[in-house]
């Protein structure tokens, strides 16, 4: 199976920055995208960063020009660096990913525990 471990989360004042680290381990066959979606209480999962195979990458519009996810193919991780941060940002963050745990099955999404970001004052 695909484990995926995530990192990073915390408390930070508006305007402060974050990183977030997610690792994909276990049999991984292949990957088409590994990002970031986000829940805040009371509103649905939303996708916040994603970075498909072909290196493209798709934000959410509230997040852009702030939030900047990274991928290292070699290694299986993703990152999101989140900078001028603000009260809306807080939520539980989780990794996906969506891929194959062997090359004969069909592609499958994997999620993190997810990790809580609170920006506060």
């Amino acid at each position: 199976q695909v484990q995926l471990v995530e990192s990073g989360g915390g408390l930070v004042q508006p305007g402060g920055s974050l990183r977030l680290s997610c690792a994909a381990s276990g049999t991984i066959s292949s990957i088409s995208a590994m990002g970031w979606y986000r829940q805040a209480p009371g509103k649905q999962r939303e996708l916040v960063a994603i970075v498909e195979s072909v290196g493209t990458t798709k934000y959410v519009d509230s997040v852009k020009g702030r939030f900047t996810v990274s991928r290292d193919n070699a290694k299986n991780t993703v990152s999101l660096q989140m900078n001028s941060l603000k009260p809306e940002d807080t939520a539980v963050y989780y990794c996906y990913l969506l891929g194959r745990h062997r090359w004969y099955l069909p592609e499958t999404e994997y999620w993190g525990q997810g990790t809580q970001v609170t920006v506060s004052s």
